[in-house]
């Protein structure tokens, strides 16, 4: 079946929306009670290699506390269309082609949720416009220049990912992300359905499909990377958001350590609230969606 009408056995019955920013066809979600179309607005934001699908256990307790939720697909990924210019997949492109998005949804007293690359693609958008933010929620991701010697303790997957050739070959060539990482970092195995798999390898069915799970090659760790400016850009301006935030980690989150990156955002917002959910990994919402949407839940009422 199409990814563009398979519902994965129920788990995604949406409705799907769609905006065209110069000649690529982005992919949302946008659900909200019945009653009021124009909710106060949660927006989700996925990483590499996920896509809104990693939201579908958030979007309907959402909607039933009385919230409008959004959760886009990013360039290259779920239902938004995959161009082949691999530039586009830049750092800087992809909060252009995220900000785009938010700009035809006209959103305002928005909370932000980010989830991997989500943290650095909604971040980028929220400091040019803190205006439109009302709160934020931080899940396992990042938007600030990391210390150098984080290079050097990559996972060995991950450094070789990042080499230019045979990263190519992982990634594009045997799916590497999708089929070794993703479910690598599930802690609660038993969330790994048939219907997972097949959602999650639904996006990248061949070579050039799995172009933008190249991002890994796009964290700038070097100091020469060209995608440093515009991570660096993000880090100077993240003091303009002084809005309640919220830290969510998985104790077993040993990617973006849970040790260490929760007090680099403690840093920058001493205020934020942490709390962290056991054996619960990177990929929190799988792992652990029910909890990780109670606490939302509950921070969101605690801050009207």
């Amino acid at each position: 079946m199409d990814i563009h009408s398979d519902t994965f056995g129920g788990e995604y019955p949406f409705k799907s929306n769609y905006i065209k920013i110069n000649d690529v066809r982005l992919h949302y979600v946008d659900e909200a009670p019945p009653n009021n179309p124009k909710a106060e607005p949660v927006v989700m934001l996925h990483g590499n290699p996920t896509w809104s699908f990693l939201y579908r256990n958030f979007i309907p307790p959402l909607v039933k506390a009385g919230y409008r939720a959004i959760a886009p697909d990013h360039i290259g990924y779920g239902r938004s269309d995959t161009p082949l210019d691999r530039e586009l997949y830049r750092l800087k492109n992809r909060i252009k082609f995220f900000s785009g998005v938010m700009d035809r949804l006209d959103l305002k007293n928005i909370t932000l949720v980010m989830q991997d690359w989500g943290g650095p693609i909604g971040m980028g958008y929220a400091v040019e416009h803190p205006e439109k933010i009302k709160r934020l929620v931080i899940m396992s991701t990042w938007a600030f220049d990391f210390p150098e010697e984080f290079g050097q303790e990559l996972p060995p997957l991950f450094k070789m990912c990042r080499e230019p050739w045979l990263g190519e070959a992982m990634l594009l060539g045997f799916n590497v992300f999708v089929e070794g990482f993703l479910p690598g970092a599930i802690i609660r195995k038993e969330k790994i359905t048939p219907e997972f798999v097949r959602a999650y390898r639904a996006p990248f069915p061949d070579y050039n499909s799995r172009i933008p799970t190249m991002a890994i090659q796009d964290v700038p760790l070097e100091r020469d990377h060209p995608s440093r400016p515009t991570m660096l850009g993000i880090q100077e301006k993240l003091n303009r958001l002084k809005v309640p935030t919220l830290l969510v980690w998985g104790e077993d989150d040993d990617l973006l350590d849970v040790k260490r990156l929760p007090e680099f955002w403690k840093m920058i917002y001493p205020h934020a609230e942490l709390r962290l959910v056991p054996r619960a990994g990177h990929f929190l919402q799988e792992d652990a969606p029910e909890e990780v949407v109670a606490i939302i839940k509950e921070f969101l009422a605690k801050n009207p």
